[in-house]
């Protein structure tokens, strides 16, 4: 696996590769960063050239003040991928991730052959369902949109807040061990990287929310899968069917025994997924 630097629409992205064939890019989410794929490029580089970046403000790529909309991380994505000489991709996003993949697949549905969506439903549905029981399961949506007093609060212990969700969203807790957990740590309390995950939340008002209202009633035309585990918030929600909504082709199941981080706890049957889909 290579690991290397571009700048792509006014930032240097920092970003892994690994393999040869058609072209898969795998985006991380919170509060994680391109290292949470570790157990899955391998088995895919046999198969496709993988492509995992840092997204704008994670890990080793720049943590600029603004462009934490989803449109905007989207391009940076798109970029670089060109940048590197492909012009239509699979993607693969987690979390956040997750998100500015469906961004990108909504503006450049040219570029997006295939989207895999792991462990989220879009967001304008997130919104739309924020009922007692999913504001209790993503509290931290709220509390990381407010300015400031997330970065006060948490900057004073950052391992004991991320280390409250690594613990909390797993079920197969072996899957971050202490040092998959160190690392994070370790990227999260670089100077600007607490904030700038954080941004990525605030951005959701107003630039996410007028975007997504704008394309209100649009579907995907491309296929999607979607995985999600089962002992999460989503195993309780209609998850494939709030996809349908959004898509014209959708599959997909949970991960049995398994929480919010897919590639870390269950690895292989996330592979099993993936492989056959990413294939066509």
């Amino acid at each position: 696996m290579e690991a290397s630097t571009a700048t792509v629409n006014g930032i240097r992205m920092h970003y892994r590769i690994a393999g040869e064939g058609s072209p898969v890019v795998l985006l991380h989410g919170w509060p994680q960063t391109s290292y949470c794929w570790r157990k899955v490029i391998g088995d895919l580089a046999h198969e496709h050239t993988v492509i995992a970046p840092d997204l704008r403000g994670y890990g080793l790529s720049d943590k600029p003040r603004d462009g934490f909309d989803k449109r905007t991380m989207a391009t940076d994505v798109s970029e670089l991928v060109r940048s590197l000489g492909f012009d239509r991709v699979g993607v693969v996003g987690h979390d956040r991730g997750g998100r500015v993949a469906h961004r990108w697949a909504l503006d450049r549905p040219e570029e997006v052959a295939r989207l895999a969506v792991l462990d989220i439903i879009p967001t304008r549905e997130m919104w739309r369902r924020m009922d007692s029981e999913v504001g209790r399961g993503y509290w931290h949506w709220l509390f990381h949109l407010q300015p400031d007093l997330p970065e006060l609060l948490a900057g004073r212990n950052i391992a004991g807040y991320l280390g409250y969700f690594f613990e909390r969203w797993t079920y197969q807790r072996h899957g971050l061990d202490p040092e998959s957990v160190a690392e994070y740590v370790r990227a999260f309390s670089a100077p600007g990287a607490l904030r700038a995950g954080f941004d990525d939340y605030r951005a959701s008002f107003p630039a996410d929310a007028a975007d997504d209202d704008a394309d209100a009633g649009r579907k995907l035309g491309m296929p999607v899968l979607a995985v999600w585990g089962s002992t999460g918030l989503l195993g309780k929600l209609p998850t494939l069917e709030i996809w349908r909504d959004y898509a014209e082709d959708v599959t997909g199941e949970a991960l049995a025994e398994c929480g919010h981080f897919l590639a870390e706890e269950q690895p292989a049957a996330l592979l099993a997924r993936l492989r056959p889909f990413l294939a066509g």
